[in-house]
């Protein structure tokens, strides 16, 4: 079954999302905008693009392992998601942890997006869970 997601461009010299090969996961996501980000800092990078998602889907806005390992440069929220409902331009929030200050120029990849099924779910409360093997064992419940 083949999805559509519809995008909008909100500035002429905006890029569209795109794969880079055949069986990528991720779409592409391009800076719209030129900033300096300091080390340390972080800053939201708009795309001058707005999308509409397939129903009962959701986008996520995920890191690129290059920028991260040459730059440490990575999207502070990650993953970010987009809700099928969202119509506004999006925008990646990418923070610095390099000891240099990072350009982000016009046109260069800064996220990749990944289109996601979301299942909607009836919320009941209840006085008990079932049990399970794991029980509440949680942080470092399995060891090193």
């Amino acid at each position: 079954m083949e999805y559509v997601l519809k995008v909008k461009r909100l500035e002429a010299g905006a890029q569209l999302p795109e794969y880079a090969h055949e069986g990528d996961a991720g779409l592409d996501i391009f800076s719209n905008a030129e900033t300096i980000i300091e080390s340390g800092e972080s800053t939201l990078i708009p795309t001058g693009i707005s999308i509409q998602l397939p129903p009962f889907t959701e986008a996520q806005i995920r890191p690129r392992s290059g920028l991260a390992l040459k730059h440490q440069v990575t999207v502070l929220n990650t993953p970010g998601t987009i809700d099928e409902g969202y119509r506004g331009e999006i925008g990646v929030i990418l923070i610095n942890h390099g000891k240099a200050p990072f350009k982000v120029t016009v046109g260069m990849k800064i996220a990749q997006m990944v289109i996601k099924p979301v299942f909607k779910v009836q919320v009941d409360e209840v006085k008990d869970l079932d049990s399970s093997a794991r029980g509440e064992k949680g942080f470092g419940s399995t060891g090193v």
